[in-house]
Protein backbone atom coordinates (compact mmCIF):
# COMPACT_ATOMS: atom_id res chain seq x y z
CA UNK A 1 0.00 0.00 0.00
CA UNK A 2 1.39 3.71 -0.95
CA UNK A 3 0.28 6.19 1.97
CA UNK A 4 -0.79 9.40 0.57
CA UNK A 5 1.23 11.73 -0.36
CA UNK A 6 0.64 15.26 2.16
CA UNK A 7 -0.18 17.48 -0.91
CA UNK A 8 -3.01 20.31 0.49
CA UNK A 9 -5.95 20.92 -2.22
CA UNK A 10 -5.37 24.39 -1.48
CA UNK A 11 -1.85 26.23 -3.03
CA UNK A 12 -2.22 29.23 -1.45
CA UNK A 13 -4.44 31.24 0.76
CA UNK A 14 -4.78 34.73 1.16
CA UNK A 15 -6.91 37.04 3.42
CA UNK A 16 -8.31 39.90 2.35
CA UNK A 17 -10.24 42.72 4.15
CA UNK A 18 -11.17 39.55 6.57
CA UNK A 19 -12.15 37.23 3.65
CA UNK A 20 -9.75 34.14 2.84
CA UNK A 21 -9.18 33.59 -0.81
CA UNK A 22 -7.61 30.66 -1.53
CA UNK A 23 -6.15 29.49 -4.92
CA UNK A 24 -7.09 25.17 -5.48
CA UNK A 25 -5.58 22.73 -7.66
CA UNK A 26 -8.40 22.07 -8.82
CA UNK A 27 -9.31 25.45 -10.14
CA UNK A 28 -5.78 26.01 -11.62
CA UNK A 29 -6.02 22.63 -13.60
CA UNK A 30 -9.02 24.61 -15.50
CA UNK A 31 -7.39 27.29 -15.97
CA UNK A 32 -4.07 25.83 -17.27
CA UNK A 33 -6.50 22.94 -19.01
CA UNK A 34 -8.51 26.03 -20.68
CA UNK A 35 -4.69 28.11 -21.60
CA UNK A 36 -3.59 25.11 -22.91
CA UNK A 37 -6.28 24.70 -25.49
CA UNK A 38 -6.58 27.72 -26.25
CA UNK A 39 -2.88 27.86 -27.44
CA UNK A 40 -3.38 24.67 -29.36
CA UNK A 41 -6.67 25.81 -30.88
CA UNK A 42 -4.66 29.02 -31.88
CA UNK A 43 -1.37 26.83 -33.30
CA UNK A 44 -4.32 24.76 -35.50
CA UNK A 45 -5.82 27.74 -36.92
CA UNK A 46 -2.34 29.42 -37.94
CA UNK A 47 -1.82 26.18 -39.92
CA UNK A 48 -4.44 26.28 -43.00
CA UNK A 49 -1.75 23.12 -44.47
CA UNK A 50 -3.18 20.19 -41.59
CA UNK A 51 -6.71 21.15 -43.03
CA UNK A 52 -6.40 21.15 -46.63
CA UNK A 53 -7.71 24.23 -47.93
CA UNK A 54 -7.90 26.87 -45.52
CA UNK A 55 -8.24 26.48 -41.21
CA UNK A 56 -12.06 26.88 -40.26
CA UNK A 57 -11.92 29.94 -38.30
CA UNK A 58 -9.06 32.87 -37.86
CA UNK A 59 -6.72 32.82 -34.96
CA UNK A 60 -7.99 36.14 -32.86
CA UNK A 61 -11.67 34.12 -32.89
CA UNK A 62 -10.70 31.69 -30.73
CA UNK A 63 -10.18 34.44 -28.11
CA UNK A 64 -13.74 34.79 -28.18
CA UNK A 65 -14.67 31.60 -28.21
CA UNK A 66 -12.69 30.55 -25.04
CA UNK A 67 -15.32 32.41 -23.45
CA UNK A 68 -18.33 31.02 -24.85
CA UNK A 69 -16.38 27.32 -23.87
CA UNK A 70 -15.88 28.85 -20.38
CA UNK A 71 -19.65 28.88 -20.33
CA UNK A 72 -20.35 25.52 -21.45
CA UNK A 73 -17.87 23.79 -19.32
CA UNK A 74 -19.31 25.43 -15.95
CA UNK A 75 -23.03 25.77 -16.91
CA UNK A 76 -22.91 21.98 -18.80
CA UNK A 77 -20.55 20.64 -15.76
CA UNK A 78 -22.85 21.41 -12.78
CA UNK A 79 -26.50 20.78 -14.33
CA UNK A 80 -24.48 17.52 -15.74
CA UNK A 81 -24.49 16.64 -12.02
CA UNK A 82 -27.60 17.93 -10.88
CA UNK A 83 -29.53 16.11 -13.65
CA UNK A 84 -27.39 12.78 -14.16
CA UNK A 85 -26.50 12.02 -10.11
CA UNK A 86 -28.38 14.05 -7.70
CA UNK A 87 -31.66 15.44 -9.10
CA UNK A 88 -33.61 14.33 -6.10
CA UNK A 89 -31.68 16.10 -3.68
CA UNK A 90 -31.22 19.51 -5.72
CA UNK A 91 -35.20 19.34 -6.78
CA UNK A 92 -35.34 19.77 -2.95
CA UNK A 93 -32.84 22.18 -2.34
CA UNK A 94 -32.82 24.28 -5.51
CA UNK A 95 -31.02 26.99 -3.89
CA UNK A 96 -28.01 24.73 -3.80
CA UNK A 97 -27.61 24.05 -8.03
CA UNK A 98 -25.35 27.40 -8.21
CA UNK A 99 -23.00 26.56 -5.12
CA UNK A 100 -20.31 24.94 -7.81
CA UNK A 101 -17.63 25.95 -4.94
CA UNK A 102 -18.66 23.23 -3.15
CA UNK A 103 -17.76 20.91 -5.90
CA UNK A 104 -20.22 18.63 -7.92
CA UNK A 105 -19.40 18.81 -11.92
CA UNK A 106 -19.67 16.21 -14.67
CA UNK A 107 -17.70 15.66 -17.38
CA UNK A 108 -20.62 14.57 -19.66
CA UNK A 109 -22.60 17.45 -18.78
CA UNK A 110 -19.78 19.84 -19.62
CA UNK A 111 -19.04 18.16 -23.39
CA UNK A 112 -23.16 18.54 -23.78
CA UNK A 113 -22.74 22.63 -22.76
CA UNK A 114 -19.63 22.71 -24.42
CA UNK A 115 -21.05 21.51 -27.77
CA UNK A 116 -24.24 23.55 -27.46
CA UNK A 117 -21.89 26.63 -26.89
CA UNK A 118 -19.48 26.01 -29.61
CA UNK A 119 -22.41 25.37 -32.06
CA UNK A 120 -24.00 28.74 -31.23
CA UNK A 121 -20.87 30.65 -32.22
CA UNK A 122 -20.30 28.81 -35.32
CA UNK A 123 -23.89 30.13 -35.96
CA UNK A 124 -23.15 33.35 -35.21
CA UNK A 125 -19.92 33.99 -37.11
CA UNK A 126 -20.53 31.41 -40.36
CA UNK A 127 -17.98 28.45 -39.06
CA UNK A 128 -18.26 24.80 -39.74
CA UNK A 129 -19.09 23.44 -36.87
CA UNK A 130 -17.92 19.76 -37.50
CA UNK A 131 -14.35 21.45 -38.44
CA UNK A 132 -13.96 23.20 -35.35
CA UNK A 133 -15.17 20.52 -33.75
CA UNK A 134 -12.25 18.46 -34.46
CA UNK A 135 -10.04 21.13 -33.57
CA UNK A 136 -11.80 21.31 -29.72
CA UNK A 137 -11.27 17.19 -29.82
CA UNK A 138 -7.35 17.66 -30.26
CA UNK A 139 -7.09 20.60 -28.02
CA UNK A 140 -9.16 18.63 -24.49
CA UNK A 141 -7.39 15.66 -23.73
CA UNK A 142 -4.20 18.07 -22.07
CA UNK A 143 -7.12 19.48 -20.03
CA UNK A 144 -8.94 16.28 -18.92
CA UNK A 145 -5.39 14.83 -17.43
CA UNK A 146 -4.95 18.08 -15.75
CA UNK A 147 -8.44 17.54 -14.04
CA UNK A 148 -8.12 14.29 -12.93
CA UNK A 149 -5.02 15.04 -11.49
CA UNK A 150 -6.10 17.81 -9.36
CA UNK A 151 -9.11 15.03 -7.97
CA UNK A 152 -5.91 12.63 -7.00
CA UNK A 153 -4.79 15.60 -5.46
CA UNK A 154 -8.30 16.44 -3.69
CA UNK A 155 -8.07 13.40 -2.51
CA UNK A 156 -12.27 12.47 -4.22
CA UNK A 157 -13.45 10.23 -6.58
CA UNK A 158 -10.93 7.67 -5.71
CA UNK A 159 -11.20 3.91 -6.66
CA UNK A 160 -12.07 0.05 -4.99
CA UNK A 161 -10.48 -1.10 -2.33
CA UNK A 162 -7.84 -3.41 -3.80
CA UNK A 163 -4.40 -5.69 -2.33
CA UNK A 164 -2.58 -4.21 -5.63
CA UNK A 165 0.65 -3.01 -4.44
CA UNK A 166 0.29 0.38 -5.74
CA UNK A 167 -3.09 0.90 -4.01
CA UNK A 168 -3.34 4.60 -2.38
CA UNK A 169 -4.15 4.86 1.78
CA UNK A 170 -7.12 7.66 0.36
CA UNK A 171 -7.86 10.40 4.25
CA UNK A 172 -11.14 10.48 5.24
CA UNK A 173 -13.86 8.40 7.10
CA UNK A 174 -15.69 7.45 3.72
CA UNK A 175 -11.93 6.70 2.05
CA UNK A 176 -11.83 4.30 5.01
CA UNK A 177 -14.78 2.78 5.22
CA UNK A 178 -14.26 -0.45 3.12
CA UNK A 179 -16.82 -3.51 4.36
CA UNK A 180 -14.79 -6.46 5.18
CA UNK A 181 -11.35 -4.73 5.40
CA UNK A 182 -9.66 -4.95 8.48
CA UNK A 183 -7.04 -1.86 9.39
CA UNK A 184 -6.16 0.68 6.54
CA UNK A 185 -7.97 0.19 3.54
CA UNK A 186 -5.91 1.03 -0.27
CA UNK A 187 -7.89 1.81 -2.98
CA UNK A 188 -7.11 1.90 -6.96
CA UNK A 189 -5.84 5.19 -7.83
CA UNK A 190 -8.31 5.55 -10.45
CA UNK A 191 -7.97 9.51 -10.87
CA UNK A 192 -4.32 8.91 -11.86
CA UNK A 193 -5.95 5.69 -14.35
CA UNK A 194 -8.25 8.26 -15.98
CA UNK A 195 -5.41 11.31 -16.25
CA UNK A 196 -3.42 8.73 -18.02
CA UNK A 197 -6.16 7.20 -20.36
CA UNK A 198 -8.07 10.73 -20.98
CA UNK A 199 -5.41 12.90 -20.84
CA UNK A 200 -1.95 11.42 -22.04
CA UNK A 201 -2.77 8.40 -24.45
CA UNK A 202 -6.00 10.22 -25.92
CA UNK A 203 -3.85 13.92 -26.65
CA UNK A 204 -0.74 11.50 -28.10
CA UNK A 205 -3.59 9.64 -30.17
CA UNK A 206 -5.28 12.86 -31.80
CA UNK A 207 -1.75 14.63 -32.37
CA UNK A 208 -0.52 11.63 -34.44
CA UNK A 209 -3.72 12.11 -36.15
CA UNK A 210 -3.40 15.44 -36.72
CA UNK A 211 0.44 14.94 -38.63
CA UNK A 212 -1.26 12.18 -40.61
CA UNK A 213 -3.44 14.84 -42.40
CA UNK A 214 -6.88 13.66 -39.99
CA UNK A 215 -7.65 17.33 -39.74
CA UNK A 216 -8.45 16.61 -43.76
CA UNK A 217 -11.21 14.62 -43.15
CA UNK A 218 -13.85 16.66 -41.13
CA UNK A 219 -15.91 14.71 -37.84
CA UNK A 220 -12.70 12.23 -37.75
CA UNK A 221 -11.04 13.66 -34.97
CA UNK A 222 -14.03 14.65 -33.01
CA UNK A 223 -15.00 11.09 -33.83
CA UNK A 224 -11.60 9.94 -32.20
CA UNK A 225 -12.41 11.87 -29.27
CA UNK A 226 -15.45 10.72 -28.07
CA UNK A 227 -14.11 6.53 -28.88
CA UNK A 228 -10.98 7.44 -26.91
CA UNK A 229 -13.00 9.28 -24.28
CA UNK A 230 -16.06 6.75 -23.99
CA UNK A 231 -13.66 3.57 -23.72
CA UNK A 232 -11.39 5.00 -21.08
CA UNK A 233 -14.02 6.34 -19.33
CA UNK A 234 -15.99 2.96 -19.33
CA UNK A 235 -12.79 0.78 -18.46
CA UNK A 236 -11.91 3.01 -15.59
CA UNK A 237 -15.07 2.66 -13.82
CA UNK A 238 -14.55 -1.23 -13.39
CA UNK A 239 -11.91 0.34 -10.59
CA UNK A 240 -13.58 3.60 -9.44
CA UNK A 241 -15.76 3.43 -6.63
CA UNK A 242 -19.60 4.59 -7.82
CA UNK A 243 -21.27 7.64 -6.20
CA UNK A 244 -22.58 7.18 -2.88
CA UNK A 245 -26.37 7.75 -3.96
CA UNK A 246 -26.05 4.50 -6.19
CA UNK A 247 -24.53 2.34 -3.17
CA UNK A 248 -26.58 0.75 -1.15
CA UNK A 249 -26.19 -3.07 0.45
CA UNK A 250 -27.78 -4.50 -1.99
CA UNK A 251 -25.96 -2.69 -4.71
CA UNK A 252 -22.62 -2.43 -3.11
CA UNK A 253 -21.33 -1.53 -6.96
CA UNK A 254 -23.55 1.06 -7.62
CA UNK A 255 -24.88 0.34 -10.89
CA UNK A 256 -27.70 1.62 -12.41
CA UNK A 257 -28.61 -0.83 -14.76
CA UNK A 258 -27.91 -4.63 -14.61
CA UNK A 259 -27.92 -6.59 -11.35
CA UNK A 260 -25.57 -5.93 -8.09
CA UNK A 261 -22.97 -8.42 -9.97
CA UNK A 262 -22.97 -7.61 -12.98
CA UNK A 263 -24.06 -4.40 -14.75
CA UNK A 264 -23.09 -0.55 -15.69
CA UNK A 265 -22.63 2.18 -13.28
CA UNK A 266 -23.74 6.05 -14.55
CA UNK A 267 -20.55 6.90 -15.92
CA UNK A 268 -20.58 3.48 -18.03
CA UNK A 269 -24.10 4.37 -18.86
CA UNK A 270 -23.42 7.97 -20.09
CA UNK A 271 -20.00 6.93 -22.10
CA UNK A 272 -21.22 4.06 -24.23
CA UNK A 273 -23.49 6.71 -26.23
CA UNK A 274 -20.08 8.48 -27.13
CA UNK A 275 -18.15 5.32 -28.40
CA UNK A 276 -21.25 4.91 -30.77
CA UNK A 277 -21.51 8.75 -31.55
CA UNK A 278 -17.58 8.47 -32.08
CA UNK A 279 -17.90 5.57 -34.41
CA UNK A 280 -20.26 7.03 -36.38
CA UNK A 281 -18.30 10.31 -37.03
CA UNK A 282 -15.39 7.84 -37.94
CA UNK A 283 -16.91 5.55 -40.44
CA UNK A 284 -18.52 8.61 -42.37
CA UNK A 285 -15.24 10.73 -42.40
CA UNK A 286 -13.53 7.54 -43.83
CA UNK A 287 -16.02 7.18 -46.54
CA UNK A 288 -15.63 10.85 -47.99
CA UNK A 289 -12.84 12.26 -50.25
CA UNK A 290 -10.50 13.80 -47.83
CA UNK A 291 -10.20 17.80 -48.44
CA UNK A 292 -7.60 18.45 -51.17
CA UNK A 293 -4.78 20.54 -50.07
CA UNK A 294 -4.46 24.43 -51.33
CA UNK A 295 -2.53 24.80 -54.69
Amino acid sequence: MIPFPQISPEIFTINLFGIELALRWYALAYLVGLLIGWRIMVMLMRRPALWGDAAPMRPEQVEELLTWVILGVVVGGRLGFVLFYEPGYYLANPSQIPVIWRGGMSFHGGFLGVVLASWWFCRRNGIPALRLADALAVATPIGLGLGRAANFINAELWGRPTDAPWGVIFPGVAAQNCPGVEGLCARHPSQLYEAGLEGVVLALALFALVRLGGLRRPGQALGLFLIGYGLARFVVEFFRQADAQFITPDNPLGHVLGGPVWGVTMGQLLSLPMVVVGLAFVIRARMRAPVPAAP
